[in-house]
């Protein structure tokens, strides 16, 4: 491969057979791996209204196996049902109280569930589901 100086959209090759014999799509397993994919998903990138269908299936490729190798090198964080709905409170500016009239039960019942003393219901998700258009999964175990 060209050194990433030197390497461009002009330099690469319209077709699927040619683009792998540049580099051959495979797991990315280490740092140089890396470099090597970045490098030409990086000469790639600028131009991808330009793309060939080989270069565009080739670079979407490239474009996952960088996708999977950051999930399994870079973990997200987990949250709790608790923390996604402390988060969503927050980005909505509601209350506690506020919380209440969403689940529709007592605030003493409310503050069990921020506190993490109490899960959340299969109905109790359903209203927050409805009320921020997420995802039940941010809720659920």
């Amino acid at each position: 491969m060209k050194k990433p100086s030197r390497l461009s959209f002009e330099d690469l090759p319209k077709n699927y057979a040619a683009l792998c014999r540049l580099l051959l799509p495979r797991p990315i397993h280490d740092e140089a791996d890396y470099a090597k994919v970045a490098e030409l998903t990086d000469a790639m990138a600028a131009r991808h209204e330009e793309f060939s269908g080989d270069q565009a299936d080739y670079f979407d490729l490239l474009c996952l196996l960088i996708e999977e190798h950051d999930a399994k090198v870079f973990k997200k964080p987990r949250f709790t049902a608790v923390d996604m709905l402390k988060r969503l409170m927050a980005q909505h500016c509601l209350s506690p109280a506020d919380l209440s009239s969403i689940l529709g039960g007592s605030r003493s019942l409310t503050a069990t569930i921020l506190r993490g003393e109490r899960e959340l219901r299969l109905r109790d998700v359903r209203k927050l589901v409805k009320r921020f258009g997420v995802s039940a999964d941010n809720f659920l175990g």
